[in-house]
This record gives structure tokens, sequence and C-alpha cells, in this order.
């Protein structure tokens, strides 16, 4: 049996299920009153527009998803990498600025998850020798299209907001418009220099 919490009297909170993050949004997004969901990096969250009635055979069947009938996007981002942090990552690596560039630029990343903002997209699959902490003190405002790294994650800064990751580079794509976020859960990105 799946364990769940309720989130006040609208909404559930359950742990994340291996299955592919959109197949599980696509399931849920099936279930009755269901008004919004929220798949994090361990949990899911289910809002609904009343007072939910849960069905444990429903969070069951959510590890044992298929992917998404709907392709994921493949995109292309074009990046400058001059961001102000860009030095100390390449000495936190032992490398070059050029190998930090190039190592940030070969990988396809996938947005595995929403959160932080509106629009903020934290993509998996970098090269594992740009793994770094976040910074010990974080920003106050980090400009909108800040190409940023913290720990498995790559992400671009939707809007200026604070932050504490490593900001490498800028795109100067914006990660909102009039229609919602640029990417979406599931999508494939590169970064082009």
């Amino acid at each position: 049996m799946v364990e769940w919490v309720a989130l006040g009297d609208r909404a559930i909170r359950f742990a994340r299920p291996s299955s592919p993050p959109r197949a599980i949004v696509r399931a849920v997004r099936a279930w009755p009153h269901v008004i919004d969901v929220v798949v994090a990096r361990d949990e899911v969250a289910v809002y609904f527009d009343r007072a939910p009635i849960v069905d444990p055979d429903r969070l069951v069947a959510l590890a044992s998803l298929d992917e998404d009938p709907v392709p994921a996007r493949d995109l292309e981002l074009r990046a400058r990498y001059d961001g102000p942090d860009l030095d100390h990552v390449a000495r936190a690596i032992g490398g070059s600025v050029a190998e930090v560039r190039r190592l940030h630029a070969a990988a396809l990343y996938t947005v595995e998850t929403m959160g932080f903002a509106p629009g903020f997209a934290y993509l998996t699959g970098g090269d594992p020798a740009l793994r770094l902490p976040r910074r010990t003190t974080p920003r106050p405002r980090v400009p909108a299209g800040s190409l940023a790294i913290a720990d498995v994650f790559t992400a671009v800064y939707p809007f200026d907001s604070p932050g504490g990751w490593h900001l490498i580079g800028s795109v100067s794509v914006p990660m909102f418009g009039p229609d919602g976020p640029l990417l979406q859960l599931g999508d494939r990105v590169r970064f082009v220099p």
C-alpha cells in the first residue's frame, strides 16, 4: 500500500514512484476532481477541487506506468558560457573554463521536475565531473536567463530571483512566457554555444 499525507483539505502528497514523470502526471490528471499535479524530486502533490477521496489502487498503479504516449520534445537552447562563476567552477573541477563549456554543452539533459519558481526546470543528465554542491552563500538576485549548475542539476532561471547555484552562463530565450513555461517535464534539452 502506498502511504499518502493530506495537505490541507484539498490536496495529498505521496512518495514519487519510479515511473516516468510525464506518465505520472497524465495518469493522475485522469483522477476525478484533480486540478493540478506537481512532480517533485522525491514526492508528488495532487490538488483537487474538493476534498479528495483517495483510491489506494490508483496510487499503487502509478508504480508501473509506461512512457507517456505523447513523445517528449527535443529542444536546443543557445547558451553563452560567460557566467560569473565559470572560473570558480573550472578551478573546483580541476579543469579549464574551456573544459567546463565543453562538458556542459556535450550533455543531453532531461527535465526531471519543475519547481522553486514557475518555469524553473530541474534538468538532469549532465556530466558527473560538473557535480558541485550549491554555493555556500546564495545571491539575493540572479538575473533571468542565467544558466546554472548545482548538485546533479542544470537550470535556467526563468525570472530574476534569489539563487544559490553556480552561474556558468546565460540563454536569451525566455523560460516563461504568455503560454506558460518553455520547458515541460520530460523535454530533452541541449545547450548550444
